[in-house]
């Protein structure tokens, strides 16, 4: 563990840097195992003498963790606020780090680390006030929320809002803990991705007509996506909220084919879609699916009966969006002290969206800045550090929003 500065005042505190240094050192990118970061905050929690809550993978090789912190967790399964984040980073594969991206290092007031913006830092902020928490129980019950796979699937987050309302654990609200400096965000885009198989019937190319080009009809579908994309951006009413105020379509994946002297029986393509709140996932799907069924199947079909075309679902996530006066948004930037920088929306994926289908108030806010995530040498500085534990600070002193 790398040195932790001495010097105090407005500094953030001993116990937060210590945490966050720690959590660094668990290599929890998504395609591995965060069984030793839950573990440890297991352990960490259970001293204290509360029970956290295990929710494993179907391989047993990941886990959510949910913990209330208070003596009896019954009595508070419909009070007080989630604090709420993802343990997952993404790989450091390929990037040209200053320092070993899995240990926490800290120079000029930053700490640099694979995950300190995003977002093992608001994590470790966050079991270090545990104590605290569990102190302040009474006025301000506080769940902690710890889940994986959101750098990928989103897996992790929907068995842990499936577990709560098996359970029947429903809190007044949730703060996602997303680097936003503190901002409290309101919306993001949704994102659904699919892929798309197409088959056709192969032979020799000098027989062309006698076959059906997979990768000819994929095309075809492949220019009906740019045109429904190069629609919204004429057409969609604008959320100009957004860096690009529209909802997108884009290809970005295709392979197919084996030889240019063989007409390609098969052929697959990825493409993804990213909606604004307001445009509905199905809105866009919709119009691709019925394209690829009742204007090219057919046509395949008459010379290939044996052809098809599938779409296989990947990756489905709802938009997010809350009203910008709604209790717990303006709650959670007066604790904050960003009320006058408004709230925001962003165009990344968070798991708010997950939260508030369940029927839990949300909104997204925490320290360090969107800016250095996924990057080399991510950091998050002492300055953001101090902003998280003084909104920590406000919380227990404070009353549950209401829904």
């Amino acid at each position: 563990m790398s040195a932790v500065p001495q010097s105090a005042a407005a500094e953030p505190s001993r116990a937060a840097l210590e945490m966050i240094d720690r959590l660094i050192g668990f290599p929890t990118v998504s395609r591995d195992s965060n069984l030793g970061l839950i573990e440890y905050a297991r352990d960490y929690l259970a001293k204290l003498g509360v029970k956290p809550h295990l929710v494993f993978d179907a391989r047993e090789k990941k886990a959510n963790l949910f913990c209330t912190l208070a003596d009896d967790p019954a009595r508070v399964a419909a009070a007080g606020i989630v604090l709420s984040g993802h343990t997952d980073t993404v790989p450091v594969d390929g990037q040209d780090w200053k320092s070993d991206p899995f240990k926490a290092t800290h120079r000029d007031g930053r700490i640099h680390g694979r995950g300190t913006a995003d977002m093992k830092g608001f994590i470790a902020i966050a079991l270090a006030w545990a104590p605290r928490f569990l102190a302040a129980q009474q006025t301000m019950p506080i769940h902690l929320s710890m889940t994986y796979d959101e750098e990928t699937t989103f897996f992790g987050v929907r068995g842990l809002v499936r577990d709560l309302d098996e359970r029947g654990v429903k809190p007044a609200g949730c703060i996602i803990g997303e680097p936003t400096d503190m901002q409290a965000i309101v919306a993001h885009k949704g994102k659904r991705d699919y892929c798309c198989r197409v088959r056709g019937r192969e032979a020799h190319s000098a027989l062309a007509p006698t076959a059906v080009n997979a990768i000819e009809y994929a095309a075809q579908i492949i220019a009906f996506i740019r045109a429904l994309a190069d629609r919204n951006a004429r057409e969609e009413p604008k959320d100009h909220r957004f860096e690009v105020p529209y909802s997108t379509l884009q290809t970005g994946v295709i392979k197919g084919g084996i030889a240019t002297n063989v007409v390609p029986r098969d052929c697959e393509f990825l493409f993804e879609m990213r909606n604004i709140p307001a445009t509905p996932h199905d809105a866009m799907s919709a119009p691709i699916v019925a394209y690829a069924r009742d204007e090219l199947l057919p046509q395949m079909k008459r010379v290939a009966p044996e052809a098809g075309i599938e779409f296989d679902l990947g990756l489905d996530l709802p938009a997010f969006g809350i009203a910008p006066d709604a209790p717990i948004v303006k709650w959670a930037m007066e604790l904050a002290r960003t009320a006058h920088r408004g709230t925001g929306a962003v165009s990344f994926a968070t798991e708010a969206s997950l939260f508030a289908n369940f029927g839990i108030p949300t909104v997204v806010l925490g320290p360090g800045s969107i800016a250095q995530a996924h990057k080399p040498d991510e950091y998050i500085t002492y300055e953001q550090v101090a902003a998280c534990e003084q909104f920590f600070a406000r919380i227990i002193e404070s009353q549950p929003p209401g829904r």
